[in-house]
């Protein structure tokens, strides 16, 4: 081999992986060979799943390897470890289950599913289209121990048989019950009819040729194939339930705003709804500067993020004029099927596991805020953006293969550890969003079916990193495989006294779900591009929200205003992204060792120090 490069790049859903790029001296490589050469001097989490042959490696002006020249890997470039067929029933089964949700061909039963490009999302996907052709439920946990199919299906074949349910509809009727997701989020906007705390607000930048008359009609299309677009809400002796119109009035007014701002025009439009009346969703053709942008507003009871991606999809195909296979089931029948199971004890053993998760009581955070708690909460907010560079991103990578972790695990470690440094606490609470979509039925259904974890943690300053992130790790696996259990419900179980100035059970929240970040959506001769406009809004005190790119993961901080300032934000942000460099430089440090403040800081904090002992020493005459 004559050079080689190796880069880490993020696949579809934003989970990253590394990628070689190799020159052979003379003649192609043999990939296989070379991985199994490199394996026998790097870790595992070291070793390239892609290898991709150049010609040559292509170089800037300065003579410096042009990585984003650097060519993006197909599935030929993907190398195994030493193809070996399926040769079970079962091993067949999964490897067809393997093939659809990686989007790989040919997938051995030696392969390692994590090092084919799968993570948590992909492995809830795998789940639930294993119970469903299978017929067996096998927790996440037992994905991590046993990654490849030859392990898995030995687990399966010796696992007790759950059949798979399908989730049928329900009968016509004039109305239908509500999800507890759906009368939470009701009970929610009550106690303020007017906020859009809870509104999915978005912007897209027209360019091209678009033809706003198909645009319309597929956004009307969107309307009539979704029954959640076409839902409304009431209260039906005592108990909240949801109405389904037949025809929904909506309809895609243009409006022409002059010099007016774009993020001025997007204020003004996102107004509360009123949830007795649909349709919640509603859309606006702006043009404004000499420009034409796609405003868009729903409603968080009717939808979710995965909902958008599967919106964008579906108005993408009816715009280009494409005839759609009518869904079977629509969310009110999930909604019957999710609230069966409660009723029938179902989701039991959920109950059980995250009641024991609490039953010393729930600790509740305290921070350092800059102001005092208001007496009802509010939900006004701002957002600090920042971003961990591409040296400490890799570094993050590196340490969460060689531990067998996600990315969410490892920024989940040094969050909680940043706000035990703040709080001075060692039992913290932080709550992080799961699509709650584990039935194969749920995969293409739009509705509001984010479900949050409360992920209880013990940062305690005895503990090494390493073995803090292990803990992390394994409750992190244990709460996803009890994911369906409603946060609500759980409150409700564990009898919290309704608290008008706070959240339930925490305050803090990471998001790294990558949801609210979408690509441009491609149309015929034409293309929207989504424009980033800030909601001014914050659901918790403080939110870190984390999106992987190929290259860094940009960060942001969505906190209430009502609560910190700006200048706060800006230094938590520089005391995050100190404590994963101190963290990659000695990941068996013990969790006491570690420090956030910088060295000015810790000078100030030193000065004060001295000049509060002597003003101990010092005598006062009054």
């Amino acid at each position: 081999m004559k050079e080689a490069v190796v880069t880490a790049r993020t696949d579809e859903s934003g989970q990253p992986y590394l990628c070689a790029y190799v020159v052979g001296r003379s003649g192609p490589v043999e990939k296989g060979e070379l991985k199994g050469h490199l394996k026998a001097g790097l870790p595992e989490y070291m070793i390239p799943a892609y290898f991709v042959q150049l010609e040559e490696i292509p170089l800037t002006s300065n003579g410096k390897v042009n990585r984003k020249a650097l060519p993006a890997p197909d599935e030929s470039a993907l190398v195994t470890g030493g193809y070996e067929a399926p040769q079970t029933a079962v091993e067949e089964t999964l490897a067809a289950i393997w093939s659809r949700v990686l989007g790989v061909a040919q997938v051995g039963i030696h392969d390692s599913f994590f090092d084919l490009g799968g993570h948590s999302l992909k492995a809830t996907l795998l789940m639930s289209g294993i119970h469903q052709k299978l017929q067996v439920e096998v927790p996440l946990q037992e994905l991590f121990r046993r990654p490849t199919i030859r392990e898995l299906a030995g687990y399966i074949e010796t696992a007790g048989a759950r059949a798979y349910e399908a989730i049928e509809p329900v009968a016509e009727q004039a109305w239908y019950e509500a999800s507890s997701a759906q009368k939470r989020m009701y009970a929610l906007q009550q106690l303020d009819p007017q906020s859009t705390a809870y509104h999915m607000p978005g912007v897209y930048e027209l360019e091209g040729r678009v033809d706003v008359i198909r645009l319309e009609r597929a956004l009307k299309g969107l309307v009539q194939r979704h029954e959640a677009l076409r839902t409304s809400f009431a209260a039906e002796d005592g108990e909240i339930v949801q109405r389904i119109e037949r025809e929904a009035s909506f309809g895609v007014p243009a409006r022409t705003y002059g010099e007016k701002p774009i993020e001025a025009i997007a204020a003004d439009f996102v107004k509360p709804f009123e949830l007795e009346r649909a349709p919640l969703f509603r859309a606006e053709l702006a043009e404004a500067g000499g420009r034409t942008y796609l405003l868009l507003d729903m409603h968080h009871i009717i939808s979710d993020g995965v909902s958008m991606g599967i919106l964008v999809k579906d108005f993408v195909r009816l715009y280009n004029g494409e005839e759609l296979e009518p869904l079977r089931i629509q969310y009110k029948d999930y909604a019957a099927w999710h609230n069966r199971r409660l009723k029938e004890g179902e989701l039991a053993k959920q109950e059980a596991y995250w009641t024991a998760q609490f039953e010393d009581g729930v600790p509740v955070l305290r921070l350092p805020y800059d102001y005092e708690r208001p007496a009802l909460q509010s939900f006004e907010g701002e957002r600090l953006h920042f971003t961990l560079g591409g040296e400490a991103t890799q570094g993050l990578r590196v340490l969460a293969k060689e531990q067998e972790a996600t990315m969410p695990m490892v920024l989940m470690s040094v969050f909680t550890i940043l706000l035990s440094k703040y709080s001075g606490q060692e039992d913290i609470v932080v709550g992080t969003p799961v699509a709650g979509r584990p039935h194969a039925d749920l995969q293409e259904m739009v509705g509001m079916f984010v479900n949050t974890l409360a992920l209880r943690s013990r940062p305690a300053g005895g503990k090494t990193y390493r073995a803090y992130l292990q803990e992390i790790k394994m409750s992190s696996l244990q709460a996803y495989d009890h994911q369906s259990y409603p946060l609500e419900q759980l409150a409700e179980k564990l009898g919290i006294r309704r608290d008008l100035s706070r959240n339930p059970l925490f305050d803090v929240m990471l998001d790294m779900s990558g949801l609210e970040e979408t690509d441009g959506i491609a149309l015929d001769d034409a293309a929207l591009h989504p424009y980033r406009v800030e909601n001014p809004v914050s659901k918790f005190d403080l939110t870190l929200k984390a999106y992987e790119t190929e290259s860094a993961i940009e960060l942001t901080f969505e906190y209430a205003t009502a609560l910190f300032k700006k200048e706060t934000m800006e230094r938590t942000a520089g005391h995050l992204l100190r404590l994963i460099d101190e963290i990659l430089g000695n990941p068996d440090v013990e969790l006491k060792h570690l420090t956030v403040l910088s060295e000015a800081e810790e000078a100030k904090l030193s000065d004060l120090e001295e000049e509060l002992n002597r003003l101990k020493t010092t005598a006062f005459s009054f």
